[in-house]
């Protein structure tokens, strides 16, 4: 029974660190790839706008 508390004990600080990583890689693609996305959103704004005001 010890050995599973220890077990689960360890696995938090675990999950910590993996949320943290991936955080990292997010922040990392988006600091990369940040033109295409500043585009990407640009033309998405752009036809919502156009076809709203068509309704």
């Amino acid at each position: 029974m010890a050995l599973l508390q220890r077990f689960v004990q360890e696995e938090d600080a675990l999950g910590t660190v993996e949320l943290i990583l991936i955080i990292v890689v997010l922040v990392g693609l988006v600091a990369i790839f940040k033109k295409q996305l500043v585009s990407l959103v640009n033309n998405i704004l752009a036809k919502i706008t156009k076809q709203s005001n068509s309704i």
